[in-house]
């Protein structure tokens, strides 16, 4: 699968499951499958799904569980996390998950890991972790790929001998640590944009190959929106970014409404503040403005991949937006499943 026309990289899709207002939890989760076979027939590269707990707004709480699902649903388009968020988790645990993941579908599984904890503190005790989990980080991406190379501490199984891409979030000293480990960098497009040009700078600079071949690897995240008009792609991102901005000031991510109730509020200092500062990250336009935002974002930024995300109140809008944009890039709607690239060279395939 080469990159797309119009960009020198290539696109996957993030989706973190959320909710919207009076809708229960189990349809958005089957929006998400639904969602990864859209994203597969317009000829996206990878679909990533993400970990949250205990959150009202966000149905996707067991990353590894939702992967399944949507593995089973689909063919060729590469699934991973976005990511599993690993001082929540035994590394020993999370090595035999990925390894019955890569047994069932081989050559299409991702392995993302992050290292947040949980949001609250009722949330870490019930998870049985504390904030100083995170700092052990480091360690626990060592002992998780020691199961996978047959060094741990027992032998995983199925995960020892598979070869499942790692790929590490840059969530505190994440870029630091995928240095330090060899392994492809996932990082959000910051609105100080600088911070991430320097985060990837010192990724690339620090980058210890893990294994004969290894090459720095960088995903960049972006929010992103397309419509027939600036205006309309624009709108398409109020409803979570209203869901942020609650999420900032009242401590609760809250399920999507519909644009309209968004600017029918009379929002606070602080809550207009918070909703202004959610948009100031998200890129939109019409096609072709998109792509050349994309391109030039991953020019800057020196990205190898953009990986997208975009959560409207409509689902129909969301699958709009990313059609328009497959098809802006020259991809379009395909089914044939050329063999994809893993990022960095964990694997032997290659971007």
């Amino acid at each position: 699968m080469t990159p797309l026309q119009g960009l020198p990289v290539h696109l996957s899709v993030l989706d973190r499951s959320l909710t919207r207002e009076g809708e229960h939890p189990a349809q958005a989760l089957r929006e998400t499958v639904r969602f990864a076979q859209q994203a597969e027939e317009l000829g996206f590269l990878r679909f990533w799904v993400s970990e949250h707990h205990a959150v009202p707004g966000i149905a996707g709480s067991a990353p590894t569980v939702l992967a399944s699902a949507i593995a089973s649903a689909t063919a060729h388009i590469r699934v991973g996390t976005g990511g599993v968020m690993l001082p929540n988790h035994q590394p020993l645990v999370v090595a035999e998950q990925f390894g019955v993941l890569e047994s069932l579908f081989p050559g299409r599984i991702d392995m993302g890991l992050g290292r947040s904890v949980g949001f609250t503190d009722g949330i870490r005790k019930a998870l049985r972790v504390g904030k100083e989990a995170a700092d052990g980080f480091g360690e626990q991406i060592s002992e998780l790929l020691g199961y996978f190379e047959g060094t741990g501490l027992v032998r995983a199984r199925p995960a020892e001998g598979l070869r499942v891409p790692p790929f590490v979030l840059a969530v505190g000293s994440g870029a630091a640590i995928a240095a330090e480990h060899g392994l492809p960098l996932v990082i959000g497009a910051s609105r100080d944009e600088e911070r991430t040009r320097e985060a990837v700078r010192a990724y690339r600079e620090d980058f210890r190959p893990r294994e004969e071949g290894s090459a720095p690897y960088v995903i960049v995240a972006v929010n992103a929106a397309v419509a027939d008009t600036r205006e309309e792609a624009a709108r398409l991102q109020i409803p979570e970014a209203w869901s942020a901005a609650v999420s900032r000031t009242r401590g609760s991510f809250a399920p999507l409404i519909p644009a309209d109730e968004v600017l029918a509020r009379t929002m606070t200092p602080r809550e207009r503040g918070a909703f202004e500062e959610a948009r100031l990250s998200q890129l939109h336009g019409t096609g072709p403005e998109v792509t050349e935002a994309l391109a030039a974002l991953a020019k800057r930024t020196g990205a190898d991949e953009i990986l997208l995300t975009l959560n409207t109140y409509d689902p129909a809008d969301r699958l709009d937006s990313y059609r328009r944009l497959a098809h802006a890039v020259g991809r379009g709607e395909q089914r044939a499943g050329a063999p994809a690239p893993s990022g960095g060279s964990w694997t032997a395939a290659r971007a």
